[in-house]
């Protein structure tokens, strides 16, 4: 089973290896991680990944994943990345994303119609690209498979390792990577976090990334999904 990873400058990592890590455990598996050279590309954290794969060598896939991360706005303008996942995801078996990785999805045409979930911070921009957002830590919708933000890619990993292959293989996998998370805080969405930790927690992502909002309101015009 071929498995292509959308890798882009500014990817937040941990929305990109969290999944591969379990999903290149599914039997049969190969993953690839795509981008448009396959030069050394900088992630979120200080650090690169070397892609796998370009978007001319992996023209199919059986199932495409795109992760978010503070570059989303940029692929989305990004011509050949918009027009690969789009070729990709249209013939792919399974559609999938993590985080703010659905509205490169979402921009590509592949979410019109399908209900979605994003990080709680994007939810409402999951609508300007015809999708029905879902709060939720995983939404599946035909072949359509969304994670919420970050650490949601594992348990997405799972549901969808358990959805392609069965509850065993999941449990296994789960078992092997030791994953049992616990927490030493409850602050992990909103509602537990409250008002002020959201607040401070907007106030540093704007700062880090200005006018991403508005540049995706931007890009969803120019796509021609709002008048």
């Amino acid at each position: 089973m071929q498995l292509a990873f959308l890798l882009f400058p500014g990817v937040t990592q941990l929305d990109l290896t969290g999944p591969v890590q379990f999903l290149s455990r599914l039997p049969g598996a190969r993953v690839d991680l795509v981008w448009d050279s396959l030069d050394p590309v900088p992630t979120d954290a200080g650090f690169s990944i070397l892609p796998t794969a370009t978007f001319a060598s992996m023209p199919r896939a059986d199932l495409i994943c795109i992760p978010g991360g503070m570059g989303i706005a940029q692929v989305i303008d990004h011509d050949p990345a918009l027009d690969w996942v789009r070729e990709v995801g249209s013939k792919a078996e399974w559609v999938t994303s993590v985080c703010t990785g659905a509205l490169v999805l979402g921009a590509a045409g592949l979410l019109r119609g399908y209900q979605a979930t994003t990080h709680w911070a994007w939810h409402d921009m999951l609508g300007l690209f015809g999708a029905e957002p879902v709060q939720a830590r995983t939404v599946f919708d035909r072949n359509r498979v969304t994670g919420g933000g970050v650490t949601a890619g594992i348990d997405f990993a799972l549901a969808l390792m358990a959805r392609i292959a069965d509850d065993d293989t999941a449990r296994a996998v789960q078992l092997a990577l030791e994953y049992d998370p616990a927490p030493p805080f409850s602050a992990g969405n909103p509602d537990k976090a409250g008002a002020e930790l959201v607040a401070v927690y907007t106030e540093r992502a704007n700062r880090l990334a200005p006018g991403r909002k508005d540049a995706l309101i931007a890009s969803a015009k120019r796509l021609g999904f709002t008048p």
